[in-house]
């Protein structure tokens, strides 16, 4: 099932990127961005996790960009499933349009059920995310962002996330 799910995901996303023109103008005067990333992961006990997380932007300057961000997630494994459903304002500085730092607010509301003991929970969660990255021109004004984030809210026993700490991959339209 993986040799087949990753290749298609990939084919889909260069295909929607191949769309940029290769020699129109580089002056932009369009302010929007647009963009965001999807997810998939499989694991043991037949843990299957499928996510995006769109994206929309305005650069307020030439360097700086803010926004809001959205994501989605859901979790199923034979112990348990989970819906996890994001929003929250996002604000990035680039750097050269090679490096970027970022900081993003997320308010997540989650529902849970445990299938083992019949337990069902919906519970909110805030999130407050600073990091950076590199970037790495795929287009015109279209790039690839490859980072790494940290919940600076993170507090380990009380968490519905297993980690403050989160790599990222994503794309952005419009710079």
């Amino acid at each position: 099932m993986k040799k087949f799910i990753i290749p298609l995901l990939l084919m889909i996303s260069g295909a929607m990127f191949s769309q940029v023109a290769a020699g129109a103008s580089p002056e932009n005067n369009n302010r929007w961005t647009f963009g965001g990333g999807i997810g998939v992961g499989f694991g043991s006990n037949s843990y299957f996790n499928l996510s995006a997380a769109p994206r929309v932007g305005y650069r307020l300057t030439d360097d700086l960009e803010g926004g809001l961000l959205g994501s989605v997630s859901w979790q199923k494994s034979n112990s348990y499933s989970s819906t996890m459903f994001g929003v929250g304002p996002f604000l990035n500085y680039y750097i050269a349009r090679t490096f970027y730092v970022s900081a993003n607010y997320q308010h997540y509301f989650i529902n849970y059920k445990d299938k083992f003991y019949d337990f069902k929970a919906n519970a909110d969660e805030d999130a407050l995310y600073l990091g950076g990255g590199y970037m790495q021109r795929i287009g015109n004004n279209s790039y690839l962002q490859l980072g790494l984030m940290y919940n600076v809210l993170w507090k380990e026993n009380s968490s519905i996330f297993s980690s403050g700490l989160v790599p990222n991959i994503g794309f952005v339209v419009g710079l």
